[in-house]
């Protein structure tokens, strides 16, 4: 019988469990549904870079006789219709643990039990998919030491090749790959799953022996850029895990525990879907915040007079990616210096970000904002000055990306100069005033 292979956050061939499986069965449609739902918020970064991996994978499926059947429409109605039109009786799909895409998976299931099509979950876009590593009790784990011990004693299975020798289906009517238009002046890295494997092998042979020490320097180029091939399942982590087992050091380790860091944000997301927008820790909510005004427009737009935020902001605008470490510089800053909640930053991130995943993105910010996972919570509040001098030392971060302070000797230094503002807050008066809102709902 034929079957329909749904990709989702799965846009290669190789390590594609669910892909075999559809294969397993015979003739396999390979389809993409454009969800409005999705596609519609999301921002000029992520639907640039979407199309981009898109066209890889249709170009990809092109070398094996097949050709990427893209519908647009709710997936509830187009999933149904596809595998309708070609006789399938089971679609395939790796597992979604998302709050939105477990939702549309449960309606698009019972949409094909009406026609006795079943949906067939296999594998997931982790190594160990959420909910899989609890506590002895079966409760979910909240403090990422015991998650990370606890998922690597579980384990991943090993990566699989890419099917062969595959008869494939196509629908009558389908719609083009969407081409959606840039802003002016940002530039995004080349998508696919080719691109994924090229970057992971310059990555595993170069930086990851100081990935340790490097991954906190902005100025260099020391951290995987995997995070975009990883949202949209160009290359999965088990692949990664699987090549790293044949690596010591205190990068591989370091850069294991990054991959895990993923994970556990994926799991804590699934166990707790409302902490996509609301707080995990429901206490600060109560806590006082600022109305967005001014400040949250400068900050968006690089204008705080604190260089090191500025460039991490502009970074964002330019190549839709911020380095991680400037990610909390400017997450703390916006919380804590200016006082205003963190969802508006999570909602910005999330626009312009190539990479922008909403459980890391999302649990990020809370770990920022002291109402996440963290066991040191709100009292942690960066000082963008010293950030800058520690982690970009000869100040080539901020130089490059706050262009009126190319030439200035001190660029981490505060002050209005060369068409550069000067400082919108007093980081010592906002910190004190940040911790006092703090005591004040601990009371």
């Amino acid at each position: 019988m034929p079957s329909v292979m749904w990709f989702r956050r799965d846009l290669r061939l190789a390590d594609n469990p669910a892909l075999v499986e559809a294969c397993a069965d015979g003739e396999v449609l390979p389809l993409f549904v454009l969800d409005p739902a999705l596609w519609g918020p999301a921002g000029p970064s992520r639907k640039a870079y979407l199309a981009a991996s898109l066209r890889a994978l249709d170009a990809s499926l092109e070398q094996r006789g097949a050709r990427l059947q893209v519908v647009r429409g709710n997936p509830v109605r187009r999933v149904p219709l596809a595998a309708k039109e070609i006789g399938a009786d089971r679609v395939h799909v790796a597992a979604d643990y998302g709050p939105y895409g477990h939702r549309r998976d449960t309606d698009v299931e019972q949409a094909l039990a009406v026609h006795d099509v079943g949906l067939v979950r296999t594998g997931s876009p982790y190594a160990v998919a959420p909910g899989r590593v609890t506590k002895d009790d079966g409760t979910p784990y909240r403090v990422f030491t015991p998650f990370s011990k606890a998922w690597t004693q579980h384990g991943w299975r090993d990566p699989i090749d890419a099917p062969t020798g595959v008869s494939w289906a196509t629908l009558d009517e389908t719609t083009d790959l969407p081409d959606p238009t840039l802003p002016a002046g940002l530039e995004l890295p080349e998508a696919g799953e080719r691109a994924a494997h090229r970057r992971w092998e310059e990555f595993r042979d170069g930086p990851l022996a100081d990935y340790k020490t490097d991954r906190d320097k902005p100025g260099v180029d020391g951290t995987s850029r995997l995070s975009v091939h990883l949202k949209y399942g160009e290359v999965h982590p088990r692949t990664l895990l699987a090549d790293l087992s044949g690596h010591r050091g205190a990068g591989v380790a370091t850069y294991r525990n990054e991959l895990c860091w993923r994970e556990f944000y994926a799991d804590v997301l699934w166990q707790h879907p409302e902490s996509a927008r609301d707080y995990l820790r429901p206490e600060y909510a109560g806590m006082e915040y600022d109305e967005p005004d001014g400040a949250l427009t400068a900050w968006q737009l690089g204008r705080t007079g604190y260089p090191v935020v500025d460039a991490g902001m502009r970074q964002l605008r330019a190549t839709g990616w911020m380095h991680n470490r400037v990610r909390m510089i400017a997450a703390s800053f916006l919380v804590k210096d200016l006082h205003i909640e963190w969802q508006y930053g999570a909602r910005h991130f999330l626009h312009w970000l190539v990479d922008g995943d909403l459980a890391s993105n999302q649990h990020g910010w809370q770990w920022v904002a002291g109402s996440g996972t963290d066991a040191a919570p709100y009292f942690r509040v960066f000082n963008p000055v010293s950030q800058g001098r520690k982690f970009d030392p000869d100040g080539s971060y901020v130089r490059r990306w706050v262009t009126e302070l190319a030439d200035d000797p001190d660029p981490h230094e505060p002050g209005a100069r060369n068409g550069y503002p000067g400082p919108i807050v007093d980081h010592a008066e906002e910190r004190r005033e940040a911790l006092d809102r703090w005591e004040r709902i601990r009371r």
